[in-house]
């Protein structure tokens, strides 16, 4: 994988890959944490066959258009913790598509379909 240009947390794209210090891609950016009142980065929560999981501000070594590169070995990321806190959720718009009674009652009562992360 070419590297790309480092860029800031602020401009990090969810399903960028995520990469352990070997090279091995470990997941997928599904988000970053942060407190933007304070400018803190607090770290990142990945997408891995395990589920979420997440990698602290400490252990990302690099950001850029192409790539996370974190500072942990493959074994330490196959014991990364998952992400604390309330679950997030979000609207799946994909399913608000349809010509079913059931889509059809969902887009006239404005009821979409949540899915949990």
């Amino acid at each position: 994988m070419a590297d790309g240009t480092p860029i800031s947390y602020e401009a990090a794209v969810p399903g960028t890959p995520v990469t352990s210090s070997s090279g091995t891609e470990i997941g997928r950016l599904e988000h970053v944490l942060e407190v933007p009142q304070l400018d803190v980065f607090d770290g990142i929560v990945i997408s891995t066959d395990a589920g979420l999981r997440f990698v602290d501000a400490d252990n990302v070594e690099q950001i850029t258009t192409t790539s996370i590169r974190c500072s942990i070995d493959d074994a330490q990321a196959a014991r990364l913790p998952p992400p604390e806190g309330p679950p997030v959720y979000h609207v799946d718009t994909l399913r608000e598509a349809g010509d079913s009674l059931h889509e059809r009652l969902g887009r006239m009562f404005r009821r979409p379909h949540w899915t949990r992360e």
